[in-house]
């Protein structure tokens, strides 16, 4: 939740994320930054031909309490604010994070190079004199005063479409983060979190979770089994990553690039053995993989920390990172599908075992999610994403190719 750190407005949005963790009493002193001495700015935010459809969004923690700060950490947000370089200092010793350092009206990394401004708003002549011309760094961080928040971080919204720099707000609790993340349905660059409580951080996460899933969707086709066969012995690779799968869910996998079979994960309750959300039995080392990026990946070559990506039956995806990768010899068996809205065939090779399951379309009164391969049949249908079968180094290429 990051800006690219090949811009100056990612380094300044890098920097402000740590700044964000200053005590009560030097907010007060940052937030009281007027508006006019944003108007006696030095360096001016500019707007650009055309502005990214949808931006990530940065999230910055201001706290005192090292709880909070901690789940912060762990859900990936590392930049927080502070009223001295002491305390900033003191709180690096307990985890890797980006300090930046509050000094009046200012934002200022370790290297002492002002990389933002806050400014109070607590009445409309405020709130106008907040513009994209008028404002002294590339970042600005917001603190809504005057009881009105909706209409007010609308106002910003509108003002500042475009432009290269980045404006946060500040926000005492989650639900009032979502405001700002949603004014205007594009909503601000991002938000200030300053809270004690770590539930707030818990449900930010979440929020932003959702947000993901709904605003992410890919194209699932439905493909017709056409053969399976019993081949023999290969190297299988078991996915194990560190997040919780539901029903319905998987990897991407297939033999060919062009066609990719939704592998279900291993979260189905079974008589035999205990069930591993965590799990995806997804195929041999030769398979490729999705990964983020629009990319694929060889089976072989994921390991720990590496991210892939899991999708549902209804197209939704998130990222996750690969905790673990098991390699082991197990029975295989081809699956091959045909598409229904053409003419091109997909194959897969998965383990004979029951845990082992394609996800399907949600119809009839089954109301089954995934199929087991050694349940699957010639005529059953799965789910396959479509996309271009020629790829260097797992990215899509245009070029002639011919995979069987």
């Amino acid at each position: 939740m990051a800006v690219s750190s090949s811009s100056a407005s990612a380094k300044a949005l890098s920097c402000l994320h740590a700044s964000l963790l200053a005590p009560q009493t030097p907010q007060r002193t940052v937030v009281a930054a007027s508006a006019s001495l944003l108007r006696r700015a030095s360096v001016r935010m500019r707007a650009s031909a055309a502005a990214p459809a949808e931006l990530k969004k940065t999230v910055w923690v201001w706290t005192e309490n090292r709880q909070v700060m901690t789940a912060a950490v762990e859900r990936g947000w590392s930049t927080f604010l502070f009223g001295s370089k002491d305390l900033g200092k003191d709180w690096s010793s307990t985890a890797r994070i980006n300090p930046l350092f509050i000094d009046g009206p200012n934002i200022f990394d370790g290297e002492n190079q002002k990389v933002a401004v806050i400014s109070q708003v607590s009445s409309p002549r405020e709130l106008e004199l907040v513009q994209p011309d008028s404002v002294e760094a590339v970042n600005v961080v917001i603190d809504f005063r005057g009881g009105w928040q909706v209409i007010p971080a609308e106002n910003i919204v509108a003002a500042f479409q475009g432009c290269r720099g980045t404006v946060l707000a500040v926000s005492t609790n989650s639900n009032e983060a979502q405001v700002f993340l949603e004014a205007l349905e594009q909503g601000l660059d991002g938000v200030v979190l300053k809270v004690d409580d770590m539930d707030d951080i818990i449900k930010l996460k979440d929020y932003f979770d959702r947000r993901n899933e709904a605003k992410s969707q890919l194209p699932l086709t439905k493909a017709t089994v056409s053969k399976v066969e019993v081949v023999g012995m290969g190297d299988r690779v078991c996915v194990d990553l560190c997040s919780i799968m539901r029903p319905g869910e998987g990897l991407l996998v297939g033999s060919y690039a062009r066609g990719m079979f939704l592998v279900h994960s291993e979260c189905l309750e079974t008589n035999y053995i205990a069930s591993r959300p965590f799990r995806v039995n997804a195929g041999p080392v030769h398979a490729y993989v999705t990964v983020p990026g629009g990319k694929t990946s060889y089976l072989s070559e994921l390991r720990s920390g590496k991210e892939v990506i899991v999708v549902d039956q209804h197209g939704l995806w998130r990222t996750v990172v690969v905790g673990r990768v098991k390699i082991e010899s197990r029975p295989l068996i081809l699956v091959e599908a045909k598409d229904n809205s053409g003419d091109d065939t997909y194959s897969i090779f998965l383990q004979n075992a029951e845990t082992v399951a394609l996800v399907t379309h949600e119809s009839g009164s089954s109301g089954r999610t995934a199929i087991p391969v050694t349940s699957l049949k010639v005529g059953d249908e799965v789910l396959v994403r479509k996309q271009g079968g020629a790829r260097h180094t797992g990215i899509e290429i245009q070029e002639f190719i011919v995979e069987k």
